[in-house]
């Protein structure tokens, strides 16, 4: 059996209202509040579990989506009038970046995770 990642803790301000932004912008499912955590379902084997923190170093987050998840998640960040940029360190600079003869993006969420989607592997040599 493949080793599969089925859930992470993303700590947030406002549990609730940072899983529903992922819901919005992602169109991933919102399950539920389940004790203390608000739980969106990322695919058939993975859940984030947004949990309530004060205090918390923002993390980094990659999705890797089709040319048309692309598109359609590209256009709600941009609908919600998010910050964009095309790298790690140029997250406001509202441009795209074409690495690996793909598109990829970045944008930060509420609590300042940095999100980044693209459509192409990193090619690591």
């Amino acid at each position: 059996m493949e080793i599969t990642l089925n859930h992470t803790i993303i700590p947030a301000r406002n549990n609730v209202k940072s899983a529903r932004l992922y819901e919005k912008i992602f169109g991933f499912e919102y399950i539920k509040e389940w004790g203390a955590f608000a739980v969106i379902k990322v695919n058939e084997s993975l859940t984030f579990d947004f949990m309530n923190k004060d205090n918390f170093i923002p993390l980094h987050y990659a999705f890797k989506v089709t040319d048309k998840q692309f598109d359609n998640i590209f256009a709600r960040v941009k609908s919600e009038g998010l910050e964009f940029g095309s790298g790690p360190d140029k997250l406001t600079d509202g441009e795209i970046n074409h690495n690996y003869g793909g598109r990829g993006v970045y944008f930060t969420d509420l609590d300042g995770h940095v999100l980044e989607i693209i459509t192409t592997d990193y090619v690591l040599d």
